[in-house]
């Protein structure tokens, strides 16, 4: 076989091993970019717990309110760590969560008031505005306490200053906020008692996947949820008497 006959199968393999170090140099750079991140998420962690550290217990409701304000941060990895740290005390966690981002939304439904529905109209695409309004206009307790349970990506400033902008009652605002976050803390935290603070990731990745279907489950457990506890409270004054 004469030496030409070689080029093809030559230059085959030059393109091959240019190829080859091409993914090589990606997955290099792919690689270093996730352990940047990494390491940004471990310092930014340290450097959260740190500030938390001096707060004690009230840590939990100062970056709760901080978080309901204007100011987003990782509420469910905070109280996930707190509850996994002293599970003795995992409802009281519950609870300051809870009221510290309905203490921290009194910010969001001042601008959102203040601004109205001209804000919220810069703010929205027409067809999102619409249907928020007409959920506001059917049932306003259950249009924010809902989106209130949900983890991100849910949207929930935007409902917040829906919620002022349609000027909800002030009262009814603070206790759907504050009702919504607690069923999500009080379930969060019941998941992080039985598989540990890496639940945080598997619900993020679970309404991030499947968003639909996890909705579906949550209602229908809110629902039996409530179905049991209306059918104890009606039994309830029979046994008394």
């Amino acid at each position: 076989m004469e030496g030409g006959s070689y080029r093809p199968v030559l230059l085959l393999f030059q393109q091959l091993g240019t190829r080859l170090t091409c993914c090589s140099c990606f997955a290099y750079t792919a690689s270093s970019a996730l352990n940047t991140l990494k390491h940004i998420l471990t310092r930014y962690t340290a450097f959260l717990w740190g500030l938390l550290k001096p707060l004690g217990i009230w840590g939990v409701f100062v970056i709760s309110a901080i978080d309901g304000s204007f100011l987003g941060l990782p509420m469910d990895a905070v109280v996930a760590g707190y509850v996994y740290q002293d599970r003795s005390r995992f409802l009281l966690y519950v609870l300051l969560a809870s009221a510290g981002s309905a203490v921290g939304s009194i910010v969001l439904y001042v601008i959102g008031y203040l601004g109205g529905e001209a804000l919220l109209r810069k703010r929205m695409a027409p067809e999102r505005f619409e249907k928020i309004h007409r959920s506001f206009d059917r049932h306003e307790f259950w249009a924010l306490m809902f989106p209130a349970m949900l983890p991100p990506p849910t949207p929930f400033k935007l409902f917040v200053l829906a919620a002022a902008g349609f000027e909800m009652n002030f009262g009814h605002f603070l206790l759907a906020i504050f009702l919504g976050r607690f069923v999500r803390f009080l379930i969060l935290a019941g998941l992080t008692m039985k598989y540990g603070q890496g639940v945080v990731q598997v619900v993020a990745h679970l309404f991030k996947t499947h968003l639909h279907l996890t909705l579906g489950v949550l209602s229908a457990a809110i629902l039996v949820a409530w179905l049991v506890w209306q059918r104890r409270r009606k039994r309830s004054p029979a046994g008394v008497q």
